[in-house]
């Protein structure tokens, strides 16, 4: 009876700690996420301010169109949302963000002498995908005429006078993680 007892105080601690591993790369995963969907959105909207521009369409969707430095304002939410701190949150290469949460709290006390200070810590790295091409126009060309966009097998005839009907950021761009591992606890 004793050792079915221990047995179960022992999945018991390996239960709290996947708990707790869990819950630090379900932080890190959104938090990472929130960078990059924050910096797509930016994309989407450096798009649309130089629609008429389509030289400028390949830095942008290239990533290289001079946006700055990404804001991990909303990544440290969502890892609080997850009850988790941002570690370090960097961007590792043009159109991607990784980020590194700590749980804040402990696998707790258990039967594994020590746990009760044990925190887990994860990393996260979501990448931005441009989903869209687009042919070069001819050197002789109308005003205003741009190229159409193939995001993906849906073709954009871009009418500069109609914003509305211009793609969105999701349709410019996907978002998706791309590594996620828990650090050592």
């Amino acid at each position: 009876m004793g050792g079915l007892l221990l047995l179960a105080l022992v999945y018991l601690a390996v239960g709290q700690a996947a708990a707790n591993r869990g819950g630090a790369l379900t932080a890190a995963d959104a938090a990472a996420l929130a960078v990059a969907q924050d910096r797509r959105d930016e994309l989407a909207d450096l798009w649309a301010e130089n629609v008429l521009d389509p030289v400028m369409w390949s830095r942008i969707f290239a990533g290289d169109a001079g946006v700055g430095v990404a804001s991990c304002a909303r990544a440290e939410q969502l890892a609080a949302l997850n009850d988790a701190d941002v570690l370090r949150c960097t961007q590792s290469g043009l159109l991607a963000f990784t980020v590194e949460v700590q749980a804040r709290s402990s696998v707790g006390e258990s039967i594994v002498p020590g746990t009760e200070d044990v925190t887990s810590r994860a990393v996260a790295t979501a990448v931005i995908e441009p989903r869209c091409a687009f042919a070069p126009l001819p050197t002789e060309q109308e005003e205003n005429e741009l190229p159409p966009l193939d995001c993906r097998g849906l073709e954009w005839d871009i009418e500069p006078e109609s914003p509305g009907d211009w793609p969105t950021a999701r349709d410019l761009f996907d978002v998706h993680l791309s590594d996620q591992f828990v650090v050592g606890e």
